[in-house]
Order: C-alpha cells, then structure tokens, then sequence
C-alpha cells in the first residue's frame, strides 16, 4: 500500500474531471481505475489517500500516471489573481491532475466520445473491453478486462462493434485500428513528436477531429499546451473571454487549466 498526502490530489474530481473513463467509484471514498492492462484500487479520505499496489507497481506505472512528479500548487498559484473566474475554476477543481494514459486507449475513448455524454462513454468502453479485451486477474483474484489491441478491432466487424452502442462511430473505431495495426500510422512516433506533429498526424486517423486530437495529445501525450474545445469550453470562453482566452500568460500549463474550466462549467451550478 501506497500513502499520499497532497492538496492537489483528489480521486474523486479526476473521476469526474472527463479525461479518463475506465475510473469508477466503488463508494463514497473507494475508487478503481483499470488502464490499459492495468489495474489500481485506492481509497481517500480528506487529503490522504491509500494506492493499494506494490512500491514497484506505483514507481512502474501509477506514479507516472497521476502525474506525482508535477506540483500543481505551483500551477494554481500562476492564475492571474484579477481572473476571479479563472482563480474560482482552479480552486474548485484544485484536486485535479492530468493523467498520462495510454495513447492507444485515448485515441479509441476520445473517437467514441464525439456527441456522446460520459456515462454513455463508460457504457461504450466497457462494453467494447467486454467483448474484445483480454481477461485478466489481479493477485487478489478481482477479475478484469484490459482494453482491447489495435489488431483485435482492426478485424472485427462494424456490425459486431455497433453492438457496442458505438453507432457511427463503429466505422471510425475500425478503421483507426486498422491504421494502426497496419503500421501506416505509428504510435512510437507519435509519443516522441512535438504536440505540432503528433496533433498532425492524428488528424489523418479516421474519426479525429481537431477537439478529439487536443484530446489525447493532452490526456495521453502530456503536450500541456493541447486545450480540447467542446461545446462547455467554448460557452466559458465566450461567456469569459470574449476577446480570446490569455494562452500567451500560460505557456505550457494552458491545458490543467482547460480541465479546471470544464470541471467548474459541469460542477459549479450544483455547488
């Protein structure tokens, strides 16, 4: 078991925070998060929270991917201090990291994600891990599915994959995995890119977007410049920034900003 005392670490509003969506309350204080072939349980209560894996599971894979090594307290201290949206936004979603996820996984996540709501989302992706990923077991004997490979979607049919609630995007889902399973699109290449190229050559991956790119350059790339624009960004940006959000004052950490927007256009009116 792993302990960890930080301010800027919350399980529950990186649930919430729509970056990640194979993370699930197992009750008001314990969560799961299968990623990739990956699998965590962890609880939290007030600023302690207990990762229930291994020194060396949390060095190889959990430390990396809450991004620990990041001081997120430095980051809200940059907030423009005559910005009370924005200093308002980062103190409601203080707890909020960006995970650094699986590129693969993100790409499929964010193609499904297009016009679609995030338990919808969920339904998706587990469906799609039920039915095409392989079935795993943790030590504690908790079954699992790890998100399917490229080569397993690349070869099933669209219907089969619309049986997933996939709808449209069932094409878009196997193509792109075709892509890739081909080699005509390599994802090693795109990890060591600049957030310019690997946003270009995601772009030639059927059934993304400008936004879904952003997405996992961000979420899976960490190119934290990448700012992902849907439908509550740009409401806050245009009811905010009418004459542009300051992107040159934050060079480099415009994209946690981006997730504490989102999290205060969604959580805000309920609080």
């Amino acid at each position: 078991m792993i302990k960890i005392t930080n301010e800027n670490f919350s399980l529950a509003q990186i649930c919430e925070s729509g970056q990640c969506f194979r993370m699930e309350a197992l009750s008001d204080k314990r969560f799961r998060v299968i990623a990739g072939e990956h699998y965590l349980e962890a609880e939290q209560g007030g600023k302690e929270a207990c990762l229930f894996c291994t020194e060396e599971e949390f060095q190889r894979t959990w430390k990396e991917y809450f991004d620990f090594d990041r001081d997120y307290g430095a980051v809200i201290a940059q907030v423009d201090r005559k910005d009370a949206y924005l200093q308002r936004a980062a103190a409601l979603g203080s707890g909020i990291r960006i995970l650094k996820q699986d590129i693969w996984e993100m790409i499929i996540s964010f193609i499904i994600s297009q016009q679609n709501n995030i338990p919808r989302i969920r339904k998706c992706i587990r469906l799609l891990c039920e039915n095409y990923g392989r079935e795993k077991v943790t030590k504690e004997g908790v079954s699992y599915r790890a998100f399917p490979a490229p080569e397993r979607l690349a070869v099933a049919s669209i219907e089969d994959l619309s049986r997933c609630n996939l709808g449209y995007r069932s094409r878009y889902v196997k193509e792109t995995a075709g892509s890739i399973a081909s080699g005509e699109i390599q994802l090693d290449k795109i990890r060591e890119s600049s957030y310019e190229d690997a946003r270009k050559e995601l772009l030639k991956l059927c059934g993304v977007g400008t936004k879904v790119a952003d997405c996992i350059c961000l979420f899976a790339l960490h190119h934290m410049d990448a700012f992902p624009k849907d439908t509550h960004i740009n409401q806050a940006l245009e009811g905010q920034y009418p004459e542009g959000f300051p992107f040159a004052r934050y060079p480099g950490i415009a994209g946690i900003l981006q997730q504490y927007i989102f999290y205060y256009e969604l959580h805000a009116p309920s609080i």
